[in-house]
């Protein structure tokens, strides 16, 4: 059985192990291939059966170019990168990896929202450039300071059940939205209308698969629903939001700040106007990757690998 791993480099920069695909197969891993539609894909496909992938597209014309893919199988949660419908019509499965990060990506939301409640970086450089040694007064700020008790989070999503719990911990009133409300989420928070939510909410947290109907739900039309000063964290998919709406909005103080893990084109480029606005921090896509989280993806792809192989993918 002939393996190929695309872009293994991301996944795997050297602190974990392939050994897991290698007992499966001949493997070959490609540190990168490309990110956009390239013949250079098909081309290192070549015969192999089994496609391993994080952010490679794999298209209609990559697969008709390679009639031996048996499986696909995506390196993390989101799989809008490859054509599954059409390998659905090939009889390719398409195995991703749903709940590996949910621990890491609930983490890293709360860290963008205590950052900017506190701006700990900003404050530890001040001082390492001597400005605390310098000052006249016994303490000093350079940002507002924000006390997260009492106030209302909410979270779009079901992956944010676990920030849901730290929010509770903070003492924040937790609201939800989501398409299949269950009764662990009705534990942790009051389910609502989005409406409701954007109205109610100091703090709004993405956490949700991309979809065709929720691509760009953050506008200037649902940020005109929110409260003055709100604060938005999206470390889900950067398609979620119209990214000059929300520059708009926090240079317009309607938003109080934004904490971003994702872009809507990564690499981000030079003139994405968040780069530009104020109180926007931006992370470069890294809430899914502590070690812990990698191998997570690692072992589950290896066992997606097993079950096809045992004819139950």
């Amino acid at each position: 059985m002939k393996i190929v791993v695309l872009d293994g480099y991301t996944e795997n920069p050297g602190d974990l192990s392939w050994a897991g695909l290698e007992a499966l197969g001949e493997v070959t891993v490609y540190d990168r291939t490309a990110y956009q539609e390239s013949p250079l894909i098909a081309d290192r496909i070549g015969d192999a059966e089994i496609v391993v992938m994080n952010k490679t597209p794999i298209s209609k014309e990559t697969i008709d170019k390679c009639p031996n893919i048996k499986l696909i199988a995506v390196l993390a949660t989101g799989y809008n990168v490859v054509d599954y419908n059409y390998a659905k019509e090939k009889g390719i499965p398409v195995c991703n990896v749903p709940t590996y990060g949910t621990a890491s990506v609930s983490q890293f939301s709360i860290a963008l929202l205590l950052e900017i409640c506190h701006h700990i970086g900003h404050h530890s450089e001040s001082v390492h450039a001597g400005n605390w040694a310098n000052n006249a007064d016994w303490c000093y700020w350079d940002y507002p300071l924000i006390e997260l008790e009492g106030k209302t989070i909410g979270i779009i999503g079901r992956i944010g059940q676990a920030e849901g719990r730290v929010a509770k911990a903070l003492g924040m009133n937790v609201l939800a939205y989501d398409l299949y409300p269950n009764e662990s989420g009705k534990a942790i928070a009051e389910y609502v209308d989005l409406d409701t939510l954007f109205a109610r909410a100091d703090v709004i947290t993405l956490h949700c698969n991309l979809t065709p109907e929720n691509t760009g739900m953050i506008n200037k039309d649902t940020i005109a629903k929110m409260k003055d000063g709100v604060i938005l964290i999206n470390n889900a998919r950067g398609q979620l939001i119209v990214e000059q709406d929300v520059a708009d909005a926090l240079n317009s103080g309607k938003m109080g700040a934004a904490g971003l893990d994702v872009v809507y084109t990564e690499p981000i480029k030079a003139d994405n106007p968040l780069l530009q606005a104020k109180n926007c921090i931006i992370t470069p896509h890294i809430s899914w990757a502590p070690k812990e989280s990698r191998q997570r993806i690692m072992d589950i792809t290896v066992d997606n690998v097993k079950a096809f192989l045992n004819g139950a993918p």
